[in-house]
């Protein structure tokens, strides 16, 4: 039975939508809705538009040209740009930076935002909305300010952690200023920034699990690491693929807290992708767009790679919850 069927069938009288008296009223009411949703939606489509969709459109074609950026001359030079960016050693040291600042931030923020969500999760913690609201606060400070004021927490000279390390008989400590120790340092800090976003993911995870198995593993006289083991470790198992992705995709996009903490520096030891780009594209002393462009373009084929195993590891999660529940 269809649903206009159904409907006569249940309040018999009302006239169905596909009737001749509603039809075209119907179809009048429904166009001005739309009318009003797609007006909405205009200023948001034509920013994101001009924005976000021409700027990535435009870099494919400025990576095939020369360019500085100012003058109206273009040089089509194919993939000229692409062969020097890839013969460019700093970009591969900018790709082994990325790479590295990822592997450390991606376990802490990972395994440790895991423990602490386990912890904010009992019922038994006292004040547990507090301190959820104290990890997050970081998440929603802006992430450029952030950088500036550890970069005056950190000053070698007239900093805190100076009057800390004097006091302590450490001497000066520039965590920023050596090349052994500024990338570990801004990955630190980028985990503190981001904790709090994790924490929310499992979080939101540990909701998932219904009580009813806890409280029927309690009567059986389970213990709370047999729990842990059996119950939350594998529904939990799912959500470990895509919060580790997501924290691997999030950490290409680091641009705003290095910049304003490192610039690169020192002696390119933080320089990671992002900032090699817009270190050809606006800081040099002749800009290269199309060089810029080039790499932005390897830069987003990387990072297109990580959306693929998202993808991936969204539907995998799927599977394994289906098996799970």
């Amino acid at each position: 039975m269809t649903s206009d069927a159904l409907t006569a069938a249940v309040r018999p009288g009302v006239p169905q939508r596909s009737s001749p008296e509603l039809r075209p009223a119907y179809r009048a009411r429904l166009r001005r809705r739309n009318l009003w949703i797609y007006a909405f939606l205009l200023p948001t489509i034509v920013l994101y538009g001009l924005y976000t969709l021409y700027p990535i459109a435009a870099s494919y074609w400025y990576s095939l040209v020369e360019w500085n950026g100012f003058s109206d001359e273009q040089t089509f030079v194919g993939i000229s740009n692409y062969r020097e960016v890839v013969a460019d050693p700093m970009f591969w040291s900018a790709v082994r930076i990325t790479i590295v600042f990822m592997l450390i931030v991606t376990p802490l923020r990972v395994f440790g935002a895991f423990l602490l969500a386990m912890l904010l999760n009992s019922p038994r913690l006292p004040f547990s909305a507090f301190f959820r609201t104290a990890y997050f606060l970081p998440v929603v400070t802006t992430t450029a300010i952030v950088g500036v004021v550890m970069r005056f927490i950190l000053d070698p000279a007239s900093g805190p952690t100076a009057a800390v390390a004097e006091v302590l008989g450490l001497g000066p400590i520039d965590l920023l200023g050596s090349s052994s120790t500024a990338l570990l340092t801004a990955a630190l800090v980028y985990v503190w920034k981001f904790f709090g976003i994790t924490m929310i993911y499992w979080l939101a995870a540990l909701q998932t699990i219904p009580q009813d198995l806890y409280e029927a593993a309690r009567i059986d006289g389970a213990r709370a690491h047999q729990i842990f083991q059996h119950i939350t470790l594998p529904m939990l198992l799912p959500f470990l693929l895509i919060i580790t992705v997501l924290t691997v995709e999030d950490c290409f996009h680091a641009f705003d807290l290095m910049q304003s903490m490192t610039a690169g520096g020192p002696y390119y030891s933080t320089e990671i992708i992002e900032i090699y780009i817009y270190r050809w594209a606006f800081a040099a002393t002749i800009p290269q767009l199309g060089f810029a462009s080039a790499a932005a373009v390897l830069f987003g084929l990387l990072v297109l790679v990580v959306v693929a195993f998202q993808a991936w590891a969204t539907a995998a999660s799927r599977r394994m919850r289906r098996g799970t529940v």
